[in-house]
Protein backbone atom coordinates (compact mmCIF):
# COMPACT_ATOMS: atom_id res chain seq x y z
CA UNK A 1 0.00 0.00 0.00
CA UNK A 2 1.61 3.06 -1.10
CA UNK A 3 2.39 6.00 1.40
CA UNK A 4 -0.62 8.62 0.51
CA UNK A 5 -3.06 5.66 0.69
CA UNK A 6 -2.12 5.08 4.15
CA UNK A 7 -2.64 8.62 4.76
CA UNK A 8 -5.35 9.14 3.30
CA UNK A 9 -6.91 6.19 5.22
CA UNK A 10 -5.70 8.00 8.67
CA UNK A 11 -7.43 11.38 8.17
CA UNK A 12 -10.97 9.54 7.14
CA UNK A 13 -10.52 7.37 10.75
CA UNK A 14 -9.75 10.81 12.34
CA UNK A 15 -13.04 12.46 10.56
CA UNK A 16 -15.21 10.09 11.28
CA UNK A 17 -14.09 9.37 15.06
CA UNK A 18 -14.92 13.31 15.47
CA UNK A 19 -18.32 12.73 14.02
CA UNK A 20 -18.94 10.33 16.36
CA UNK A 21 -17.54 12.62 19.46
CA UNK A 22 -19.66 15.41 18.32
CA UNK A 23 -22.73 13.17 17.61
CA UNK A 24 -22.46 11.61 21.35
CA UNK A 25 -21.70 15.41 22.82
CA UNK A 26 -24.98 16.65 20.84
CA UNK A 27 -26.87 13.95 22.25
CA UNK A 28 -25.90 14.61 25.25
CA UNK A 29 -26.87 18.19 25.31
CA UNK A 30 -29.91 17.69 23.62
CA UNK A 31 -32.74 19.20 25.42
CA UNK A 32 -30.74 20.75 28.18
CA UNK A 33 -31.60 24.59 28.76
CA UNK A 34 -28.71 26.88 29.91
CA UNK A 35 -29.36 28.84 32.94
CA UNK A 36 -28.28 31.54 35.17
CA UNK A 37 -28.86 30.57 38.66
CA UNK A 38 -28.41 32.42 42.33
CA UNK A 39 -28.29 31.74 45.97
CA UNK A 40 -31.52 32.04 48.11
CA UNK A 41 -30.21 34.51 50.66
CA UNK A 42 -31.82 36.53 53.61
CA UNK A 43 -31.94 40.53 53.62
CA UNK A 44 -31.87 42.83 56.60
CA UNK A 45 -34.43 45.17 54.88
CA UNK A 46 -36.78 45.00 51.92
CA UNK A 47 -38.86 48.06 51.47
CA UNK A 48 -41.48 48.22 48.89
CA UNK A 49 -42.65 51.62 47.61
CA UNK A 50 -44.44 52.99 44.99
CA UNK A 51 -42.69 55.30 42.28
CA UNK A 52 -45.07 58.31 41.33
CA UNK A 53 -44.17 61.20 39.06
CA UNK A 54 -45.83 65.22 39.42
CA UNK A 55 -45.27 68.73 39.84
CA UNK A 56 -44.24 70.99 43.16
CA UNK A 57 -47.59 72.73 44.28
CA UNK A 58 -47.94 74.94 47.43
CA UNK A 59 -50.34 74.77 49.92
CA UNK A 60 -52.17 77.72 49.76
CA UNK A 61 -51.94 79.67 46.74
CA UNK A 62 -54.39 82.48 45.08
CA UNK A 63 -55.43 84.09 41.71
CA UNK A 64 -55.75 87.57 41.89
CA UNK A 65 -58.38 88.63 39.02
CA UNK A 66 -59.78 91.88 37.96
CA UNK A 67 -61.92 93.62 40.84
CA UNK A 68 -63.14 96.76 38.46
CA UNK A 69 -63.39 98.31 35.50
CA UNK A 70 -60.28 99.97 34.11
CA UNK A 71 -56.49 100.34 32.77
CA UNK A 72 -53.85 98.67 34.77
CA UNK A 73 -51.09 102.58 35.30
CA UNK A 74 -48.23 100.80 37.07
CA UNK A 75 -47.42 97.34 38.18
CA UNK A 76 -45.14 96.88 41.35
CA UNK A 77 -44.04 93.60 41.66
CA UNK A 78 -42.22 91.39 39.21
CA UNK A 79 -42.77 87.55 38.60
CA UNK A 80 -40.63 85.66 41.42
CA UNK A 81 -40.29 88.79 43.70
CA UNK A 82 -40.88 87.59 47.49
CA UNK A 83 -44.04 89.55 48.69
CA UNK A 84 -45.56 89.96 52.40
CA UNK A 85 -49.36 90.18 53.40
CA UNK A 86 -50.64 94.07 52.54
CA UNK A 87 -47.98 94.60 50.13
CA UNK A 88 -49.35 96.34 46.89
CA UNK A 89 -49.04 94.17 43.99
CA UNK A 90 -51.06 96.89 41.15
CA UNK A 91 -52.46 99.63 40.71
CA UNK A 92 -55.51 100.27 38.56
CA UNK A 93 -56.86 103.68 36.74
CA UNK A 94 -58.76 105.41 39.58
CA UNK A 95 -60.35 108.82 38.47
CA UNK A 96 -63.94 107.90 38.19
CA UNK A 97 -63.95 106.17 41.55
CA UNK A 98 -61.68 108.83 43.05
CA UNK A 99 -64.45 111.32 41.66
CA UNK A 100 -67.35 109.47 42.98
CA UNK A 101 -65.79 109.43 46.46
CA UNK A 102 -65.48 113.11 46.79
CA UNK A 103 -69.08 113.72 45.02
CA UNK A 104 -70.17 111.38 47.50
CA UNK A 105 -68.23 113.20 50.92
CA UNK A 106 -69.65 116.80 49.49
CA UNK A 107 -73.59 114.87 49.30
CA UNK A 108 -72.42 114.19 52.68
CA UNK A 109 -71.38 117.80 54.12
CA UNK A 110 -74.26 118.88 52.14
CA UNK A 111 -77.26 116.55 54.06
CA UNK A 112 -75.58 117.23 56.96
CA UNK A 113 -75.84 120.87 56.78
CA UNK A 114 -79.24 120.20 56.18
CA UNK A 115 -79.70 118.08 59.33
CA UNK A 116 -78.64 120.82 61.28
CA UNK A 117 -81.07 123.12 59.88
CA UNK A 118 -84.10 120.37 60.40
CA UNK A 119 -82.60 120.26 64.34
CA UNK A 120 -82.79 124.18 64.82
CA UNK A 121 -86.39 124.03 63.04
CA UNK A 122 -87.25 121.36 65.14
CA UNK A 123 -86.07 122.93 68.61
CA UNK A 124 -88.06 126.15 67.64
CA UNK A 125 -91.08 124.70 66.97
CA UNK A 126 -90.77 122.93 70.54
CA UNK A 127 -90.09 126.12 72.06
CA UNK A 128 -93.38 127.59 70.31
CA UNK A 129 -95.40 124.42 71.44
CA UNK A 130 -94.05 125.57 75.15
CA UNK A 131 -95.60 128.71 74.50
CA UNK A 132 -98.60 128.16 73.39
CA UNK A 133 -98.79 125.48 76.10
CA UNK A 134 -98.58 128.04 78.66
CA UNK A 135 -100.94 130.61 76.76
CA UNK A 136 -103.38 127.87 76.76
CA UNK A 137 -103.37 127.22 80.57
CA UNK A 138 -103.65 131.11 80.94
CA UNK A 139 -106.91 131.25 78.63
CA UNK A 140 -108.18 127.91 80.64
CA UNK A 141 -107.92 129.91 84.31
CA UNK A 142 -109.20 133.69 82.70
CA UNK A 143 -112.33 131.59 81.27
CA UNK A 144 -113.17 129.04 84.31
CA UNK A 145 -112.82 132.60 86.16
CA UNK A 146 -114.82 134.35 83.81
CA UNK A 147 -117.59 131.43 84.37
CA UNK A 148 -117.89 132.54 87.81
CA UNK A 149 -117.63 136.24 87.33
CA UNK A 150 -120.61 135.84 84.97
CA UNK A 151 -123.01 133.86 87.05
CA UNK A 152 -122.60 136.44 89.92
CA UNK A 153 -123.48 138.83 87.43
CA UNK A 154 -119.95 140.67 88.07
CA UNK A 155 -119.12 140.91 84.10
CA UNK A 156 -120.88 141.16 80.43
CA UNK A 157 -122.01 138.70 78.63
CA UNK A 158 -119.46 139.80 75.84
CA UNK A 159 -116.36 139.66 78.78
CA UNK A 160 -117.62 136.76 79.41
CA UNK A 161 -117.73 135.10 75.47
CA UNK A 162 -113.90 136.78 74.74
CA UNK A 163 -112.32 134.77 77.36
CA UNK A 164 -114.01 131.80 75.73
CA UNK A 165 -113.17 132.55 72.01
CA UNK A 166 -109.24 132.99 74.18
CA UNK A 167 -109.27 130.10 75.76
CA UNK A 168 -110.13 128.22 72.16
CA UNK A 169 -107.69 130.33 70.07
CA UNK A 170 -104.93 128.89 72.00
CA UNK A 171 -106.40 125.25 72.42
CA UNK A 172 -105.83 125.64 68.41
CA UNK A 173 -102.59 126.90 68.78
CA UNK A 174 -101.37 124.37 70.84
CA UNK A 175 -103.08 121.55 68.00
CA UNK A 176 -101.25 123.82 65.79
CA UNK A 177 -97.87 123.48 67.42
CA UNK A 178 -97.82 119.88 67.98
CA UNK A 179 -98.60 119.27 64.15
CA UNK A 180 -95.70 121.34 63.68
CA UNK A 181 -93.33 119.85 65.79
CA UNK A 182 -94.34 116.21 63.97
CA UNK A 183 -93.65 117.76 61.02
CA UNK A 184 -90.71 119.33 61.55
CA UNK A 185 -89.74 115.81 64.01
CA UNK A 186 -90.06 113.67 60.42
CA UNK A 187 -88.31 116.26 58.49
CA UNK A 188 -85.10 115.67 60.94
CA UNK A 189 -85.15 111.87 60.70
CA UNK A 190 -85.41 112.17 56.97
CA UNK A 191 -82.38 114.27 56.44
CA UNK A 192 -80.99 112.01 59.18
CA UNK A 193 -81.55 108.82 56.91
CA UNK A 194 -80.05 110.79 53.88
CA UNK A 195 -76.96 111.25 55.82
CA UNK A 196 -76.63 107.42 56.55
CA UNK A 197 -77.53 106.55 53.32
CA UNK A 198 -75.03 108.63 52.40
CA UNK A 199 -72.68 107.32 54.42
CA UNK A 200 -73.02 104.09 53.41
CA UNK A 201 -72.90 105.18 48.98
CA UNK A 202 -70.03 106.45 50.54
CA UNK A 203 -68.41 102.99 52.05
CA UNK A 204 -69.36 101.31 48.83
CA UNK A 205 -67.51 104.51 46.46
CA UNK A 206 -64.35 104.04 48.80
CA UNK A 207 -64.74 99.66 48.50
CA UNK A 208 -64.25 100.82 44.86
CA UNK A 209 -61.36 103.49 44.98
CA UNK A 210 -59.89 100.52 47.19
CA UNK A 211 -60.30 97.85 44.77
CA UNK A 212 -58.10 100.28 42.14
CA UNK A 213 -55.38 99.40 44.47
CA UNK A 214 -54.30 95.33 44.24
CA UNK A 215 -53.17 94.24 47.78
CA UNK A 216 -51.79 91.18 48.70
CA UNK A 217 -53.46 88.65 51.23
CA UNK A 218 -50.40 86.08 51.81
CA UNK A 219 -47.29 86.03 52.18
CA UNK A 220 -44.90 84.52 49.73
CA UNK A 221 -44.00 84.57 46.06
CA UNK A 222 -45.37 86.00 42.76
CA UNK A 223 -45.29 82.93 41.28
CA UNK A 224 -46.88 83.75 37.75
CA UNK A 225 -47.33 88.17 36.16
CA UNK A 226 -48.82 87.48 32.52
CA UNK A 227 -50.05 91.23 32.33
CA UNK A 228 -48.64 94.27 31.13
CA UNK A 229 -49.01 98.07 31.73
CA UNK A 230 -51.62 99.60 29.70
CA UNK A 231 -53.98 96.28 29.63
CA UNK A 232 -57.80 96.77 30.18
CA UNK A 233 -59.10 94.83 32.53
CA UNK A 234 -62.67 93.58 33.49
CA UNK A 235 -64.25 91.94 36.74
CA UNK A 236 -65.94 89.02 36.85
CA UNK A 237 -69.87 89.01 35.98
CA UNK A 238 -72.25 85.98 36.65
CA UNK A 239 -70.07 82.30 35.29
CA UNK A 240 -67.61 84.60 33.60
CA UNK A 241 -64.14 84.74 35.35
CA UNK A 242 -62.76 87.83 35.53
CA UNK A 243 -59.23 89.13 33.97
CA UNK A 244 -56.48 87.01 35.09
CA UNK A 245 -54.06 89.19 36.32
CA UNK A 246 -51.15 87.05 38.56
CA UNK A 247 -50.89 84.49 40.98
CA UNK A 248 -49.33 84.32 44.34
CA UNK A 249 -48.40 81.55 46.41
CA UNK A 250 -47.04 80.88 49.59
CA UNK A 251 -44.07 78.28 49.48
CA UNK A 252 -43.83 77.99 53.58
CA UNK A 253 -45.46 74.90 53.10
CA UNK A 254 -44.46 73.26 49.33
CA UNK A 255 -46.22 69.56 48.59
CA UNK A 256 -45.33 67.22 45.59
CA UNK A 257 -48.71 66.69 43.86
CA UNK A 258 -47.97 63.00 42.34
CA UNK A 259 -50.39 61.19 40.14
CA UNK A 260 -50.09 57.14 41.67
CA UNK A 261 -51.40 54.53 39.40
CA UNK A 262 -54.19 52.37 40.16
CA UNK A 263 -53.22 49.67 41.00
CA UNK A 264 -50.79 51.02 43.69
CA UNK A 265 -53.05 53.11 45.33
CA UNK A 266 -54.36 50.58 47.62
CA UNK A 267 -51.45 50.67 48.64
CA UNK A 268 -50.29 54.39 49.82
CA UNK A 269 -52.00 55.78 52.89
CA UNK A 270 -51.69 58.83 54.90
CA UNK A 271 -48.33 59.30 56.95
CA UNK A 272 -46.42 56.88 55.03
CA UNK A 273 -42.63 58.23 54.36
CA UNK A 274 -41.53 59.24 51.37
CA UNK A 275 -38.53 60.44 48.92
CA UNK A 276 -38.89 62.95 46.83
CA UNK A 277 -36.36 64.12 43.99
CA UNK A 278 -37.14 67.21 41.82
CA UNK A 279 -35.58 67.25 38.54
CA UNK A 280 -34.28 71.19 38.94
CA UNK A 281 -32.44 70.16 41.66
CA UNK A 282 -30.51 67.15 40.59
CA UNK A 283 -28.57 65.00 43.52
CA UNK A 284 -30.98 65.87 46.12
CA UNK A 285 -33.34 63.71 48.02
CA UNK A 286 -36.25 65.23 50.08
CA UNK A 287 -37.77 63.99 52.70
CA UNK A 288 -41.74 63.81 52.60
CA UNK A 289 -44.83 61.88 53.97
CA UNK A 290 -47.95 61.11 52.63
CA UNK A 291 -50.50 63.78 53.65
CA UNK A 292 -53.81 63.44 51.00
CA UNK A 293 -55.07 60.90 49.09
CA UNK A 294 -57.38 61.70 46.43
CA UNK A 295 -60.53 59.84 46.30
CA UNK A 296 -61.81 59.71 42.53
CA UNK A 297 -59.35 58.32 39.89
CA UNK A 298 -58.50 60.77 36.66
CA UNK A 299 -57.87 59.65 33.12
CA UNK A 300 -54.15 59.67 32.05
CA UNK A 301 -54.57 60.73 29.06
CA UNK A 302 -57.39 63.70 29.63
CA UNK A 303 -56.90 64.65 33.30
CA UNK A 304 -60.82 64.25 33.65
CA UNK A 305 -62.48 62.88 36.51
CA UNK A 306 -63.74 59.70 35.23
CA UNK A 307 -67.29 61.48 36.95
CA UNK A 308 -66.55 64.04 34.07
CA UNK A 309 -66.34 61.94 31.31
CA UNK A 310 -69.47 60.78 29.39
CA UNK A 311 -68.80 57.43 28.05
CA UNK A 312 -67.47 53.93 29.84
CA UNK A 313 -63.58 53.55 29.35
CA UNK A 314 -60.81 51.26 30.06
CA UNK A 315 -58.12 53.69 29.73
CA UNK A 316 -55.39 53.50 32.45
CA UNK A 317 -56.36 55.48 35.53
CA UNK A 318 -54.72 57.92 38.11
CA UNK A 319 -55.32 58.90 41.56
CA UNK A 320 -54.29 62.02 43.43
CA UNK A 321 -51.19 61.91 46.21
CA UNK A 322 -50.08 64.64 48.14
CA UNK A 323 -46.82 64.49 49.93
CA UNK A 324 -45.82 67.61 51.88
CA UNK A 325 -41.97 67.72 52.14
CA UNK A 326 -40.47 67.94 55.28
CA UNK A 327 -37.67 71.05 54.62
CA UNK A 328 -38.01 72.58 50.93
CA UNK A 329 -35.54 74.89 49.93
CA UNK A 330 -36.31 78.07 49.45
CA UNK A 331 -35.90 78.67 45.78
CA UNK A 332 -38.45 76.17 44.46
CA UNK A 333 -40.94 77.41 42.06
CA UNK A 334 -44.35 75.83 41.36
CA UNK A 335 -44.53 73.52 38.57
CA UNK A 336 -41.36 72.19 39.17
CA UNK A 337 -41.34 68.22 38.09
CA UNK A 338 -40.52 65.61 40.80
CA UNK A 339 -40.61 61.93 41.24
CA UNK A 340 -42.19 60.89 44.60
CA UNK A 341 -40.64 57.13 46.08
CA UNK A 342 -43.56 56.63 48.47
CA UNK A 343 -42.21 53.70 51.28
CA UNK A 344 -45.57 51.39 51.52
CA UNK A 345 -44.01 48.70 53.60
CA UNK A 346 -40.69 48.10 55.05
CA UNK A 347 -39.79 44.11 56.98
CA UNK A 348 -36.52 43.04 58.22
CA UNK A 349 -35.03 39.22 58.23
CA UNK A 350 -36.93 38.69 54.98
CA UNK A 351 -35.82 35.85 52.79
CA UNK A 352 -36.02 37.39 48.92
CA UNK A 353 -35.22 36.47 45.64
CA UNK A 354 -34.83 38.47 42.29
CA UNK A 355 -38.13 39.72 40.54
CA UNK A 356 -37.58 37.88 37.61
CA UNK A 357 -36.68 34.32 38.88
CA UNK A 358 -40.94 33.98 39.39
CA UNK A 359 -42.81 31.85 37.25
CA UNK A 360 -45.65 31.20 36.43
CA UNK A 361 -47.23 27.75 34.84
CA UNK A 362 -50.46 26.20 34.80
CA UNK A 363 -51.62 23.08 36.95
CA UNK A 364 -51.61 20.90 34.00
CA UNK A 365 -48.07 21.50 33.25
CA UNK A 366 -47.03 20.72 36.47
CA UNK A 367 -49.23 17.53 36.58
CA UNK A 368 -48.17 16.35 33.39
CA UNK A 369 -44.64 17.09 34.30
CA UNK A 370 -45.43 14.65 37.86
CA UNK A 371 -46.53 12.32 35.36
CA UNK A 372 -43.11 12.07 32.96
CA UNK A 373 -41.16 12.27 36.37
CA UNK A 374 -42.82 9.29 37.83
CA UNK A 375 -42.32 7.17 34.51
CA UNK A 376 -38.55 7.90 34.74
CA UNK A 377 -38.19 7.22 37.94
CA UNK A 378 -37.68 10.88 39.46
CA UNK A 379 -39.18 11.94 42.71
CA UNK A 380 -38.12 14.59 43.05
CA UNK A 381 -40.18 17.20 41.08
CA UNK A 382 -42.31 19.37 43.52
CA UNK A 383 -46.37 18.89 43.11
CA UNK A 384 -48.65 22.09 42.96
CA UNK A 385 -51.35 22.17 45.75
CA UNK A 386 -54.42 20.59 45.61
CA UNK A 387 -56.64 22.75 43.26
CA UNK A 388 -59.17 24.76 45.14
CA UNK A 389 -63.06 24.39 44.74
CA UNK A 390 -63.52 27.41 42.58
CA UNK A 391 -65.66 27.31 39.74
CA UNK A 392 -63.65 26.85 36.16
CA UNK A 393 -61.62 24.87 34.90
CA UNK A 394 -58.80 23.82 37.70
CA UNK A 395 -56.14 22.57 34.97
CA UNK A 396 -55.73 26.15 33.53
CA UNK A 397 -55.42 26.71 37.22
CA UNK A 398 -51.89 29.36 37.35
CA UNK A 399 -49.52 28.34 40.16
CA UNK A 400 -46.70 31.21 40.98
CA UNK A 401 -43.44 29.61 42.03
CA UNK A 402 -39.54 29.28 40.99
CA UNK A 403 -37.21 27.02 39.32
CA UNK A 404 -35.21 24.93 42.12
CA UNK A 405 -31.89 23.55 40.67
CA UNK A 406 -31.70 20.39 42.01
CA UNK A 407 -28.86 18.06 40.51
CA UNK A 408 -29.52 18.81 36.44
CA UNK A 409 -32.82 19.14 36.52
CA UNK A 410 -34.83 22.49 37.41
CA UNK A 411 -37.83 21.86 39.48
CA UNK A 412 -40.77 24.01 39.39
CA UNK A 413 -41.58 24.80 43.40
CA UNK A 414 -44.80 27.29 44.08
CA UNK A 415 -44.36 29.95 46.35
CA UNK A 416 -46.04 32.12 48.74
CA UNK A 417 -45.39 35.79 48.35
CA UNK A 418 -45.14 39.30 50.67
CA UNK A 419 -44.18 42.58 49.53
CA UNK A 420 -41.93 43.57 46.63
CA UNK A 421 -39.04 46.33 46.79
CA UNK A 422 -37.22 47.16 43.51
CA UNK A 423 -35.70 44.44 42.22
CA UNK A 424 -36.16 41.45 45.00
CA UNK A 425 -39.68 39.82 46.59
CA UNK A 426 -39.98 38.25 50.01
CA UNK A 427 -40.98 34.52 49.93
CA UNK A 428 -43.05 33.88 52.65
CA UNK A 429 -43.14 30.10 52.17
CA UNK A 430 -41.68 27.64 50.20
CA UNK A 431 -37.65 28.20 49.72
CA UNK A 432 -34.99 28.22 52.30
CA UNK A 433 -31.96 30.31 52.27
CA UNK A 434 -29.08 28.73 50.36
CA UNK A 435 -31.64 27.55 47.88
CA UNK A 436 -30.38 27.43 44.12
CA UNK A 437 -32.69 29.11 41.51
CA UNK A 438 -32.79 29.87 38.30
CA UNK A 439 -33.07 33.74 37.68
CA UNK A 440 -32.12 33.47 33.97
CA UNK A 441 -32.09 34.24 31.03
CA UNK A 442 -35.58 35.82 30.66
CA UNK A 443 -36.18 33.73 27.35
CA UNK A 444 -35.06 30.57 29.68
CA UNK A 445 -37.37 31.31 31.98
CA UNK A 446 -40.15 31.81 29.74
CA UNK A 447 -39.86 28.63 28.43
CA UNK A 448 -38.46 26.28 30.96
CA UNK A 449 -40.36 23.59 31.59
CA UNK A 450 -40.93 21.32 35.00
CA UNK A 451 -38.22 19.08 35.70
CA UNK A 452 -36.56 19.84 32.45
CA UNK A 453 -32.32 19.55 32.39
CA UNK A 454 -30.26 22.04 32.51
CA UNK A 455 -26.76 23.50 32.71
CA UNK A 456 -25.51 26.50 34.67
CA UNK A 457 -23.81 29.18 32.95
CA UNK A 458 -23.00 32.33 35.12
CA UNK A 459 -20.35 33.94 33.42
CA UNK A 460 -20.98 37.51 32.76
CA UNK A 461 -22.18 37.51 29.02
CA UNK A 462 -19.96 39.84 27.01
CA UNK A 463 -20.99 43.64 25.89
CA UNK A 464 -21.28 43.56 22.12
CA UNK A 465 -18.63 46.18 22.17
CA UNK A 466 -16.38 43.59 24.06
CA UNK A 467 -17.11 41.31 21.33
CA UNK A 468 -15.87 43.53 18.67
CA UNK A 469 -12.92 44.48 20.15
CA UNK A 470 -11.89 40.72 20.84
Amino acid sequence: MKTWQKVSIGVGGVVVLGGIVLFSINQANKGVVTVQTAKVASQDTLISQVTASGEIKPTTYTNVTAQGLGRIMQILVKEGDKIKKGDRLLLQEDVQANADVQAQSAAINSSEMGVQAAEASFRSAQADLIQQQANLEKARLDWERGQGLFKDGLIPKQDFDQRKNTYDAAFAAVDSSKARVQSLKAQLNQTQSMVNQNKAVLVHTKDILSKTTYISPINGIVSYLPVRIGEYVVPGIQNSNGSFLMTLSDMSVVTAEVKVDETDIVNVRTGQDADVTIDAVPGKVFKGKVTEIGSQATLRSSGLATTQSTTSTQEAKDFKVVVTLAAPPDNLRPGLSTTAKIKTAEKKNVVAIPIQALAVRTRKDLEQAAKDASKNGNSSVTLAAPPPSAPGDPKKEEVQGVFVVNGKKAVFRPVETGISGVTDIEIIKGLQPGDEIVVGSYKALRTLKPASSVKVDNTVPKKPEDEGQS
